[in-house]
């Protein structure tokens, strides 16, 4: 098994795709935040077309005040559902034009994946990794030749955040499991895990025996609902 780095670019941009509750918006905030707190600059982006009720769009003005620069509708500016709320901001198709650092929360599912085409040069950048984030515990993703496919089917991948959780009823026996399975499906594949997650509230469990680096993170999507 091999580890993701990143290479000594000028800055830092990262897309994270995965299946519908993956976690992958949470890994994209705490990650924006994680950089920002290093004291760079970074714009988190919103390509979330998909899924209107669980965007950053209803978290975008209390991001901001913890610094990051947030390319998304906010909730003011989002009205109805359906295809009013899955609306993209133009900025976002623009977003590598941004100075610092860019994160962007990409649609969730391969169809969702695909709105990373609508950023203007985002394959065509030296600097873009894609990260898919794999939660062991939901269906599409709950066994090795489900994961397999999946991320066979998403295209390029950069790297994988093992993001094995049950919400609240996660256990450390749970996620340390369901991780493995992905750890193992990567190497067949020979992509690098760049770090497994973890909600912070696990972080006093006592447990030490990570086998791969552990990002922990703060849950902000239960007060994203409209």
């Amino acid at each position: 098994m091999f580890f993701f780095t990143q290479q000594n670019t000028a800055r830092i941009v990262e897309a994270y795709v995965g299946e519908y509750a993956s976690g992958k918006s949470e890994v994209a905030i705490n990650r924006a935040l994680e950089l920002k707190r290093q004291g760079r600059e970074v714009t988190l982006v919103d390509l979330d077309t998909v899924e209107p009720f669980y965007t950053l769009r209803t978290l975008k003005n209390d991001l901001e005040k913890k610094g990051l620069k947030v390319l998304a509708f906010t909730r003011a500016q989002s009205f109805g559902l359906g295809e009013t709320g899955a609306m993209l901001n133009p900025a976002a198709r623009w977003a590598l034009k941004q100075e610092g650092d860019i994160i962007l929360d990409v649609g969730y599912g391969v169809f969702g994946a695909q709105t990373l085409n609508l950023v203007e040069g985002a394959y065509e950048s030296p600097e873009l990794k894609i990260m898919a984030v794999i939660n062991y515990s939901r269906p599409m993703t709950g066994n090795r030749e489900r994961i397999r496919s999946y991320i066979k089917n998403l295209g390029r991948v950069d790297a994988i955040v093992a993001n094995t959780h049950m919400g609240d009823e996660s256990t450390i026996d749970i996620i340390k499991a369901g991780n493995q399975e992905i750890f193992i499906v990567a190497a067949e594949l020979g992509i690098p895990i760049a770090y497994q997650v973890l909600d912070e509230k696990l972080k006093d469990s006592g447990e030490k025996n990570w086998e791969i680096p552990v990002k922990y993170i703060k849950r902000f999507m239960p007060t994203a609902i409209w």
